[in-house]
């Protein structure tokens, strides 16, 4: 891989600042509200137990952010780039969640246009696991312009296996069509 996942970015909106493990207060405090995790399939990441186990997760991915409102200064969520494919050019991005008084906002269009417009500099494609039963996720994947490819069994970090949805957006596509 000849180009960096964790690099600071942002816009007008956002920052996605690189997560250090000083983050880990701030972020749980976010994370710490049951309804951000009510479709996700692993519903007890609220738990402070739970969460530091993502969080370890999200440190060892060396590719995820914390996301800040650059307006508030507010810490509103995180995400990450991971498991970079170098046969197929491709990379998920994931692990997304936002402090609820964000949602419905435009805050993930942002979030995942800042992403998407960096990492197509270096992959031809985008994949995203959503839970099977998540379905804010899947109709956010689908207002972005990603395609449904597949469902499969999942292990989120140190987690057992759950039903997703598998989606695909294309450097081709997002430059043609998406809806970001």
């Amino acid at each position: 891989m000849n180009f960096s996942i964790q690099l600071q970015l942002e816009n007008e909106r956002i920052k996605l600042v690189p997560l250090t493990e000083n983050d880990f207060d701030e972020l749980y405090q976010v994370a710490s509200d049951k309804e951000i995790w009510a479709q996700h399939p692993n519903k007890d990441r609220w738990q402070k137990e739970v969460f530091q186990q993502f969080f370890e997760g999200a440190i060892q991915s060396k590719g995820a952010f914390r996301i800040v409102d650059k307006t508030s200064g507010e810490t509103i969520g995180s995400t990450r780039f991971y498991d970079y494919d170098e046969l197929s050019n491709s990379i998920l991005i994931g692990y997304t969640f936002y402090a609820t008084h964000c949602w419905g906002k435009g805050y993930n269009p942002s979030v995942k246009k800042l992403m998407m417009d960096y990492i197509f500099q270096y992959v031809d494609k985008v994949l995203f696991h959503v839970g099977a039963l998540n379905i804010r996720s899947q109709i956010a994947m689908t207002r972005l312009g990603a395609k449904k490819i597949a469902e499969q069994e999942i292990s989120y970090f140190g987690e057992l296996p759950k039903p997703n949805h598998i989606y695909e957006i294309s450097k081709e596509s997002n430059l043609s069509d998406a809806k970001v």
